[in-house]
């Protein structure tokens, strides 16, 4: 069995962003945030904590995978999801979020536990890829037609 000071160790030292949400209403408020989420976003403990943890989008909620966490928050269901964060200075990052509803033994919701992603190197990398796989599609018809002029 792990004690509760090993798994603290765990979570405070993990890579990855960890955040505790409790549902209030339409709002998932944040109660804590372990210090890579802090790294991850250039938020502090008190710029997070108690704020709505969609503050992260800013004015950016038209996402296709924030209806899904919605919809998955909305029916009490784990999801993960590439949506797009922003970070404390405004840059935007894309953030890997897996979402868990937490239930008590009676069976009621008392937290969410999010777990986040910095994940931007990767999508910028697949979205290079996909320009130059286009672009080499582009030549390939450039090519093919030089060859049939000739």
């Amino acid at each position: 069995m792990i004690n509760a000071e090993l798994l603290k160790l765990m979570i405070e030292t993990s890579n990855d962003g960890i955040v505790v949400a409790e549902q209030e209403g339409d709002e998932n408020i944040l109660i804590y945030a372990n210090p890579a989420f802090q790294r991850m976003t250039g938020y502090s403990v008190d710029d997070t904590l108690y704020q709505d943890c969609r503050f992260l989008q800013g004015d950016d909620r038209d996402q296709a995978g924030l209806d899904a966490i919605r919809e998955a928050i909305k029916n009490f269901q784990p999801c993960r999801q590439i949506i797009r964060n922003y970070r404390k200075d405004g840059t935007a990052f894309w953030n890997e979020l897996s979402i868990t509803p937490v239930f008590n033994d009676a069976d009621q919701l008392t937290y969410y536990i999010g777990i986040q992603k910095d994940v931007s190197v990767q999508v910028e990398a697949g979205e290079r890829l996909r320009q130059l796989e286009a672009e080499v599609e582009h030549l390939k018809t450039q090519l093919n037609e030089l060859r049939r002029n000739t």
